[in-house]
């Protein structure tokens, strides 16, 4: 039996946390009412045994202080809520004891932006983890000594897993029931929770915004003409022109700026104004193509799915 400790880290999502909790209970449910011996302990960790969260809204009593911690497999840190920064600060003696819990041989797993604490802790350094899509940027910026991806639902190795996002982390307790008891159990669990297992991408569900938080000037001025002007040939020589500046200054300036070639961003923008469209009106795959700015079917459907992660058809389907 794996003993699973759900940290409670200042400015935890306690609701987020409950729903991955109430995953391993009933994941010992069905394996009692078979007759089964449970897969796991589930505890509630916390510096202090009552934690205040949510603003002063919600009183939480946790079963064990860290320090009375005791034998624990699998930590797992729920996703975290407020200004970034300001829950990393808050919760060092927490980002403390990751870091030895992992250095002992323990497990360490986060929901969404839970990543924080793993990441302060030094348990993703050079390796790729997951986050929340609409977070990347602003982990990078924080982290950058991670490699922070958003088209994963789920990433594990070396002892250490990552999650895409709150609805997300459900994958995440899939992952680690069939780990440590059975793949029985686990599908038991997905269809408990009415879960669509078979997703492993975020991709469908991710919004293209484009990174303005930068002083560039002029990249500023080249992401607003894209943004505006994306249905019509764009040529990266002519934005260079336009700003009397060479190519390859240009494309060095955009990319330090917004971490996306002049191209991909391009490409991106498209691609967001499709997915709007399939979303919200009839026009067909190909009237959509055009109004887009492409004219060749199998170059829209190849970036398409390249960042959404399914066909323009398939997409216009998930919806329907």
């Amino acid at each position: 039996m794996k003993n699973v400790a759900f940290l409670l880290p200042a400015g935890a999502n306690i609701a987020a946390l409950e729903t991955a909790r109430h995953g391993f209970i009933v994941a010992n449910e069905y394996r009692a009412a078979r007759g089964l011996l449970p897969g796991f302990q589930v505890r509630t960790l916390a510096v202090e045994r009552e934690v205040s969260l949510d603003g002063g809204r919600i009183t939480v009593q946790a079963d064990a202080t860290l320090d009375e911690a005791g034998a624990v497999d699998i930590c797992i840190v729920p996703p975290l809520q407020g200004a970034i920064s300001d829950a990393v600060l808050n919760n060092r003696e927490t980002v403390a004891w990751l870091a030895r819990h992992h250095r002992q041989g323990g497990e360490v797993a986060s929901l969404c932006l839970g990543a924080a604490l793993l990441a302060a802790a030094g348990l993703l350094d050079g390796q790729e983890a997951v986050v929340h899509w609409a977070a990347q940027n602003l982990y990078a910026n924080l982290f950058p000594s991670v490699q922070w991806v958003t088209d994963r639902v789920v990433m594990a190795g070396n002892g250490v897993y990552t999650s895409g996002g709150s609805f997300s982390a459900a994958h995440l307790v899939l992952h680690l029931v069939e780990k440590y008891t059975d793949r029985d159990t686990a599908i038991w669990c997905a269809k408990f929770f009415q879960l669509d297992w078979s997703r492993q991408s975020q991709l469908p569900f991710a919004v293209f915004m484009g990174s303005k938080d930068h002083a560039d000037q002029v990249v500023r001025a080249v992401q607003a003409y894209i943004e505006g002007s994306y249905p019509e040939k764009i040529a990266v020589d002519e934005l260079a022109s336009r700003h009397a500046m060479g190519r390859r200054t240009l494309e060095r300036r955009f990319r330090q700026a917004t971490g996306h070639s002049i191209v991909e961003y391009l490409q991106r923008v498209r691609v967001e104004a499709a997915k709007q469209r399939l979303e919200s009106t009839r026009k067909s795959v190909a009237e959509v193509m055009y109004e887009v700015g492409y004219n060749d079917t199998k170059a829209f459907r190849e970036i398409f799915s390249k960042y959404c992660g399914l066909s323009p058809v398939s997409y216009r389907e998930r919806d329907q």
